[in-house]
């Protein structure tokens, strides 16, 4: 079953096609990675899909509901979640309440009962802090609850920016860059937690350099370069096409 379909998606800048009629079909379940060369227009594809940038032509589509230039908080709001290459945190306030913000998407609120305190706000809060230290303990930060995100180590801040993001309860999570900037041992537990979101029941899309991460933990890989899609298939698959060689050595497809 498809959660999200690219239809022939381009973005322009002027005279530089930075997304050439990309489309693809992403299925409920699992792990897909885009990768590419720098410049390849693997962010700007994801801009288009989180609404951060309208398309300049096709559609994107998620659950059967046409998002193309929908507005990004209103797509959050129906279950498309990402993260950026930079990690945008709160730094001044502590990695619970990072997680809590993220929960905002799915709480209902009402001012007055708020004012007045009401059961159903205690309880509505109580729910967010139990649900917020769950994922704290999902992605090993409970020690920390309690620090400043931005006294956090970077590899924890990227693993705080995950936990925020899946507080919104995505129906698909879009990772930009995750392993930027991690170590080795960081990068494996990185890939240990995108696995296991994908088996708690949320699609991961993810854009990635680091190759080792990519092969171990996608079920589908689409590689784009110059803004096309030159290939789509298994990691194995990918790995070993010639257009996909060609374009990681900057040599010309078939060359010796």
């Amino acid at each position: 079953m498809s959660l999200l379909e690219l239809q022939n998606v381009t973005q322009r800048f002027g005279g530089l096609v930075a997304v050439d009629d990309v489309s693809a079909t992403i299925a409920q379940g699992g792990v897909t990675a885009v990768i590419g060369p720098n410049g390849a227009g693997k962010t700007t594809l994801f801009n288009a899909i989180s609404g951060f940038r309208t398309p300049s032509a096709g559609r994107v589509v998620f659950g059967g509901v046409d998002i193309t230039g929908m507005a990004p908080e209103r797509i959050a709001a129906i279950g498309l979640v990402r993260t950026f290459q930079l990690v945008q945190l709160f730094g001044e306030l502590t990695a619970m309440e990072n997680v809590k913000v993220g929960c905002h998407l799915h709480t209902r609120g009402d001012l007055l009962a708020a004012i007045l305190r009401s059961p159903a706000t205690r309880r509505s809060e109580r729910q967010v802090e139990d649900d917020a230290r769950k994922l704290l303990d999902f992605v090993g930060l409970t020690d920390v609850a309690d620090v400043a995100a931005s006294s956090l180590p970077y590899g924890q801040q990227r693993l705080l920016e995950i936990a925020r993001a899946l507080a919104a309860q995505p129906k698909l999570l879009l990772l930009d860059e995750p392993a930027a900037g991690l170590n080795s041992g960081e990068t494996a537990r990185l890939s240990a937690t995108i696995r296991e979101i994908a088996a708690r029941g949320t699609t991961v899309l993810l854009i990635e350099h680091d190759m080792k991460l990519v092969m171990s933990t996608a079920d589908r890989v689409i590689v784009l370069d110059f803004g096309r899609k030159i290939a789509e298939g298994t990691p194995d698959e990918v790995r070993d096409n010639p257009a996909v060689i060609a374009a990681y050595l900057g040599m010309p497809e078939g060359a010796a």
